[in-house]
C-alpha cells in the first residue's frame, strides 16, 4: 500500500454509495463530472466532494478535453485496476494496483477527443 493512502481512508471512500458508482462508470470510459451528476443522480457539489476524496486516494485521475467549441473541460477516468484486502497474523494489509496507461494511449485518446 503506498505510504499517501491508508487502509481506513480507502476503506471510508469505497463505503460510500457515490464514490462506487463514480468508480463503475468511470471504469468504462471517463466522464465529466455533469455526466456523473446525471447517472449517478446526485447534485454537483456530491459528485465533485467524491471525485476530490478519490483522487486523494488516487483512485481515479482527471485530464482535459478539448471541447469542439474550443472550450475545454475535465474528465475523469477510473485509475483503480485491483484492490486486495488482506489479514495475516492480526494485520490487515491493502494492496492496490493502479491502470497504467502509456504516451501512446493518452496522445490517441487526445485525439480522438478534439475529431
Amino acid at each position: 500500500m503506498s505510504e499517501e493512502t491508508d487502509l481506513s481512508t480507502v476503506l471510508a471512500v469505497l463505503d460510500d454509495e457515490y464514490a462506487r458508482e463514480i468508480l463503475t462508470y468511470t471504469s468504462v470510459e471517463p466522464m465529466s463530472a455533469s455526466t456523473l451528476s446525471e447517472r449517478c443522480d446526485a447534485s454537483l457539489p456530491t459528485i465533485y466532494r467524491r471525485l476530490d476524496r478519490l483522487e486523494e486516494c488516487r483512485l481515479v485521475t482527471e485530464e482535459t478535453e478539448l471541447a469542439t467549441d474550443g472550450n475545454h473541460y475535465s474528465v475523469y477516468s477510473a485509475n483503480l485496476e485491483r484492490l486486495e484486502l488482506t489479514l495475516e497474523d492480526g494485520t490487515f494489509d491493502l494492496e492496490l494496483s493502479y491502470r497504467e496507461e502509456d504516451v501512446a494511449d493518452k496522445f490517441t485518446r487526445m485525439w480522438e477527443g478534439m475529431r
